[in-house]
């Protein structure tokens, strides 16, 4: 009897393993899982709306079905249409992208750290954030000219605010009392800066990272849209004025999933450098 209950007993803990392990897998795949599905789920009603809802004559004209548009990426793709104008905006994005995070962090952290530049210095951040980006073009392009660094400086002032102020809010909302005990052991401003306000800050870090990317995407289109000569940007415009809705849904869906790659990369990063922090499980 003992050696049947103790069977029986590692029988359940197996199951009970093999209970958790499900439950860990799906917790981790849920949100890639719904996702996905979502998206997928769109496209079908997307794809099977002109077949249940037929459009006017005048209607089909500017509309095109993810079928076609898929057909139309690969066909850019195979015969390398979309490589040149891929790479300008990407360089323009990947530049003004990482010139912005060369001048926020370090700025948002001085900023926050310091009440005196705080002081100085917000009024203007506040100003130049509620202005909008599309008034610098003008500017940007009689002082850059018609070429990437206008493009640069358009997706450098976009990413720029987000992060800034982001990363000021994070360092002035560090623990002040965590501050004080770090500084009583006699820590200098570096190390509290590395030890406490930089850990602390990193969540609002990473969110001014993913509005980031967005500002810039967004800052990469308009430029191009309104004063480029290359760019996926301009076979867009090109496209609309062509009435080749697919080629135009095509340079969309490239730039979404530029802005997909780029804030999923932010992601892992973030859980990498958030493994410190500790893990809140949900009440039943």
């Amino acid at each position: 009897m003992a050696e049947i209950h103790a069977t029986d007993v590692r029988i359940a803990a197996v199951a009970d393993t093999a209970a958790a392990l499900r439950k860990n897998l799906w917790q981790r795949i849920e949100p890639t899982a719904l996702g996905a599905g979502t998206i997928v789920l769109l496209l079908v009603v997307w794809q099977v709306w002109p077949d249940i809802f037929p459009l006017k004559p005048g209607t089909k004209l500017f509309f095109a079905v993810p079928s076609q548009i898929a057909g139309t990426l690969w066909n850019m793709f195979a015969t390398g249409s979309i490589w040149t104008p891929l790479r300008v905006s990407a360089s323009a994005f990947a530049l003004g992208l990482a010139l912005a995070i060369a001048a926020g962090l370090p700025l948002g952290v001085l900023i926050g750290r310091s009440a005196t530049l705080n002081a100085m210095i917000d009024p203007f951040i506040t100003a130049f954030n509620a202005t909008p980006r599309l008034v610098f073009l003008p500017l940007l392009m009689l002082w850059f000219g018609i070429g990437i660094w206008s493009k640069v400086a358009v997706v450098f002032i976009g990413a720029l605010f987000p992060l800034l102020i982001n990363t000021q809010e994070g360092v002035r909302n560090a623990d002040k009392l965590l501050i004080n005990v770090v500084r009583s052991f006699g820590a200098s401003e570096w190390d509290i800066a590395r030890l406490v306000v930089m850990p602390n800050a990193l969540p609002f870090i990473i969110v001014g990272l993913r509005l980031a990317i967005g500002r810039a995407v967004l800052g990469v289109v308009v430029a191009e849209f309104f004063g480029s000569q290359e760019g996926l940007g301009v076979v867009m415009v090109r496209a609309a004025s062509s009435f080749k809705v697919d080629v135009v849904f095509a340079g969309l869906i490239v730039f979404a999933a530029l802005s997909l790659i780029m804030t999923g990369l932010v992601k892992l990063i973030e859980d990498r450098l958030s493994r410190w922090r500790p893990q809140h499980s949900n009440a039943e």
